[in-house]
């Protein structure tokens, strides 16, 4: 049975290990031998939590024999994404080779509410040291090396900063993972890595015990293999948090149910596609004719903001001030891309008045975004402008394209929630990604869009050659 579990739904494996069809000491072990044998292949791993990850399958398997069963996640292991906290001595490292050794006494809230939610942690997952804070431009940046997606022929990257996640869900090496977006790292290892990648409401989820990159734009989410296990795991993570006076106090209940009488509204931002690749823009194209399926479509127009300055002048100067310890340690002397070396101290010298300016432009921003949003379910885009870039050379001159990302900059800096899903394949046989921005805290409404997206087509349900396990 073993064989058949790597790209297994978690709604699947969950069903199962409650039927006790399934032990979830035999899943554990069977994605803990994926991560310790495939792991190094794509640089996706730092540590492997074999010890404890049994300890605790064994536990669950009793709580489940006794009828103690938690919920869909109770006995199914996870990475997380090495920013975040973890006790028993595992390192958590920020994907820095001068904090190899960093331990915390203490778990992050994630890792927390993920084991009151009967998850396992199996391992924790390589990242850009630093969470791309010293302004990387290549692939290597990370003491794990480049992190390679399990997708194409050639050496191609995961995209960043959450890139052991997102290859490790599209390796089938865990069901699901947690990754950080600050601008883009979630959202572009979903798309390089053809996954689910939810970013959520700014607020919704505790960054308890997650690095700090940048206070404002910092937030913390799920890349799976489908956009309804993404609301599963929102489900368990979402929450007001004492420790993150960030956090809201509104609730959040992961709604699965699908209508099939619904009928979405979607607006596509005119011209939105220019200077994608050729492949992104025929398949967002033909996600459109799909999407026209079960929604009204509409092109509609943004006023003239400057929407990436704005995000890039908060995160360098937040940047700035939540590195400023290390970067006076000197460590950054031992970090691995030679740019990351020297890149921490531009951010250091943004204006407080230039900050200050795009704060305020930010309210306007937010403002004007969801007066837009009133009118619509979501708006939709392709994730990324192009494929996957090599993991050799400075990734940056592959992908300028001529294409903005305005959905990026808006939904980041106004906190809005994001999925992106898979939605075909482009040059090399890499995968392509579209994108769902909703209202805040309306996750369920761009989890219902992109649920129903992928009931309507199977992108989701192909996997990288080699590593689906015969019958």
């Amino acid at each position: 049975m073993s064989n058949q579990l790597t790209f297994l739904s978690i709604t699947q494996l969950s069903d199962l290990i409650r039927k006790r069809e399934l032990s979830p000491v035999e899943v554990v072990e069977t994605f803990l031998d994926r991560l310790e044998t495939l792991g190094p292949r794509y640089n996706a791993v730092v540590t492997v939590t074999r010890k404890q990850a049994l300890k605790q399958a064994k536990l669950a398997e009793q709580d489940i024999t006794r009828g103690n069963y938690k919920g869909k996640l109770h006995g199914i292991p996870y990475g997380a994404k090495d920013l975040l906290a973890t006790s028993d001595d595992i390192p958590t490292t920020w994907g820095a080779s001068p904090l190899r050794n960093q331990v915390f006494d203490y778990d992050a809230t994630v890792i927390r509410k993920l084991e009151a939610a009967g998850a396992i942690l199996a391992a924790k997952l390589a990242m850009v040291e630093l969470a791309g804070g010293m302004g990387y431009r290549h692939a290597n940046a990370s003491f794990t090396g480049p992190g390679i997606s399990p997708w194409g022929t050639e050496n191609s990257w995961t995209g960043g900063s959450s890139s052991g996640s997102g290859a490790s869900v599209a390796a089938g090496l865990v069901p699901f993972a947690i990754g950080s977006e600050t601008w883009g790292s979630i959202l572009s290892p979903a798309n390089n890595c053809g996954v689910a990648g939810l970013r959520p409401s700014y607020g919704r989820v505790s960054r308890h015990g997650a690095m700090a990159l940048s206070w404002s734009l910092d937030k913390l989410g799920p890349l799976c293999l489908t956009a309804d296990d993404c609301g599963l795991v929102l489900g368990a993570i979402a929450g007001y948090d004492p420790n993150d006076l960030s956090t809201s106090k509104k609730k959040y209940r992961y709604d699965a149910k699908n209508d099939p009488d619904r009928r979405f509204k979607i607006g596509v931002i005119r011209d939105i596609a220019d200077g994608c690749q050729a492949e992104v823009q025929s398949n967002f194209k033909e996600s459109l004719r799909v999407l026209e399926k079960v929604a009204t479509i509409d092109e509609v127009d943004l006023p003239e903001i400057p929407y990436e300055a704005v995000v890039r002048t908060i995160l360098f100067a937040e940047s700035a001030s939540a590195l400023e310890e290390f970067i006076e340690s000197g460590k950054t002397a031992e970090l691995t891309a030679v740019e990351d070396r020297y890149g921490g101290y531009a951010p250091s010298v943004v204006l407080a008045t230039d900050y200050l300016k795009a704060l305020r432009i930010r309210g306007v921003i937010a403002k004007t975004i969801d007066q837009l949003l009133s009118g619509y379910d979501a708006l939709v885009a392709p994730s990324r402008p192009s494929v996957a870039p090599p993991a050799e050379g400075e990734f940056r001159s592959f992908v300028r394209t001529g294409a903005k990302d305005p959905m990026g900059a808006i939904g980041n800096v106004a906190g809005l929630p994001a999925i992106s899903v898979p939605n075909g394949f482009g040059e090399g046989g890499l995968p392509t990604g579209v994108q769902f921005m909703g209202r805040v805290y309306e996750e369920n409404t761009v989890l219902a869009i992109a649920r129903t997206y992928q009931s309507l087509t199977e992108w989701h349900q192909q996997h990288p050659a080699g590593l689906v396990p015969s019958t």
